[in-house]
């Protein structure tokens, strides 16, 4: 007679299948890992490219709205150790046209924008232009942070960019000099800087992201 085989499974057969769901439990947490691990690096991705949007417009405010260098007293865009300086004009309705001088800082990888409050003479200009960035009255705004690199060059006309304020400096002696020409009477002292360009890098982007303003436009 023949035995009869019984239901069920044996010990090493639910060894097996416990393995196997094991395995596969691995690896679809692996998986799923590293879609939420992508989906974060994205996301934080998209967040710093909205933030940087919003510094670079700003940046093209201040640099469209650029003084000129006479009205400065010295460069109105200068430039080094991870900062920028913009000398622009201060347009409310009502009231006269004003200066204000307006500083970005790169500070433990954050990116501050300082303001001065409005200034009405070439007196307050240069106080402005030597006083620091916590002095009374100027605010501070941080714009970005997480920020790993802050780099800026300017564009003179017809040497190109460059990041050396020596050449920014000579280029208004040299536009100052012109002025003395007879024949170009009183004319406006020509600006050096006439274009501005910044690199930002983020720990979430793989390249810095660069942008580039017309000057005083």
């Amino acid at each position: 007679m023949f035995r009869r085989r019984r239901n069920g499974f044996t010990l090493i057969e639910m060894l097996i299948a416990i393995a196997i769901l094991a395995v596969i439990a691995v690896l679809s947490w692996r998986g799923l890992d590293q879609v939420i691990r992508g989906r974060t690096t994205i996301t934080n991705a998209m967040e710093d490219e909205r933030v940087l949007a919003q510094l670079f417009d700003q940046m093209r405010i201040d640099a469209r709205q650029a003084a000129t260098d006479d009205q400065a007293g010295q460069p109105a865009i200068s430039i080094g150790g991870n900062g920028l300086q913009i000398v622009r004009g201060m347009f409310q309705p009502g009231t006269a046209p004003r200066l204000q001088v307006v500083r970005y800082r790169m500070t433990d990888g954050r990116i501050v924008r300082f303001a001065s409050p409005p200034l009405s003479n070439v007196g307050e200009v240069r106080r402005a232009l030597s006083a620091g960035d916590a002095s009374d009255g100027w605010s501070a705004v941080p714009l970005m942070g997480g920020v790993a690199s802050f780099a800026t060059r300017v564009y003179i006309q017809p040497d190109g960019w460059t990041s050396q304020m020596r050449e920014v400096a000579s280029k208004i002696t040299e536009n100052d000099n012109n002025l003395k020409v007879p024949q170009l009477g009183d004319a406006p002292l020509v600006r050096a800087v006439t274009g501005l360009q910044v690199a930002v890098g983020a720990k979430n982007l793989q390249l810095p992201i660069t942008r580039v303003f017309l000057v005083g436009e």
